[in-house]
């Protein structure tokens, strides 16, 4: 069998070696919003770069945590979460954007993920179609009571992870293209209570259940399917704050 590839007992991609980040990481798709969710804790620094993946660890009041970028989709995404849980994470926490299928959902609202569709491909590299994609109670726990204690209007719920951003959204491609199976799929998810579209938050809650580890998610709503109205960024630095308060939150069950 072959063995995963190492360069000087450093992850392949990460740059990261056992010990390297603490037990929760929060994990953003873009490197750009990394430094973001640094800027609210008490200290931080970068301690890789590589490719998509920018690594920071500090602490935020008192507690240490890391912060990953993943790039866009499952494929990154799940190498991402190999090589943390090799460099010592056991809790991981989505933090991104998000289109929200509902009208109740406001631009700017946060969703917090208590699972999600399994349409990336990834996960089904790790288990069989059937297998859940879910998160995990104590984190979806942490990042409600941090999302009240915040005043941060949000929604919990079911989420869809696509590896597509356009046809796989039902979102036209390139001169229209739009395949047959795919006209109606916003209002079936929405017929099934599916709160919103995004790209990594499958493949980060399967593999968390696959090797005994935590996950969760937060989002942002910048886009609203229903109303047809989208604003990059707004929301952000809300399910930022709430993803970093559920790290303290969760260090307090901990402890006790």
């Amino acid at each position: 069998m072959a063995r995963a590839p190492r360069v000087g007992g450093r992850t392949y991609h990460l740059l990261l070696s056992p010990g390297d980040v603490p037990r929760y990481v929060l994990m953003p798709g873009d490197p750009g919003r990394v430094p973001t969710i640094a800027k609210f804790w008490d200290v931080g620094r970068e301690l890789a770069r590589n490719r998509e993946y920018v690594t920071w660890v500090g602490k935020y009041k008192g507690v240490e945590l890391a912060a990953v970028s993943t790039g866009i989709g499952s494929g990154s995404t799940a190498i991402a979460v190999e090589e943390l849980l090799y460099a010592g994470a056991d809790t991981f926490i989505r933090v991104g954007t998000t289109g929200a299928l509902r009208r109740d959902v406001r631009l700017g609202d946060v969703i917090i993920g208590i699972a999600a569709v399994r349409w990336d491909g990834a996960s089904r590299w790790y288990a069989f179609p059937e297998y859940p994609a879910v998160a995990h109670w104590t984190v979806v726990r942490a990042l409600v009571e941090a999302a009240e204690s915040l005043g941060v209007r949000h929604h919990v719920g079911i989420v869809a992870s696509t590896d597509s951003f356009y046809v796989g959204q039902e979102r036209p491609g390139f001169g229209g293209f739009l395949p047959q199976w795919v006209v109606g799929l916003v209002d079936s998810l929405r017929r099934l209570n599916v709160l919103s579209f995004e790209m990594e938050s499958a493949t980060i809650f399967t593999m968390a259940s696959i090797y005994g580890a935590r996950a969760g998610g937060v989002y942002a709503a910048i886009a609203n399917r229903e109303t047809d109205e989208f604003q990059p960024e707004v929301g952000v630095e809300d399910a930022i704050r709430v993803a970093n308060e559920a790290v303290k939150i969760l260090a307090s069950y901990e402890s006790n």
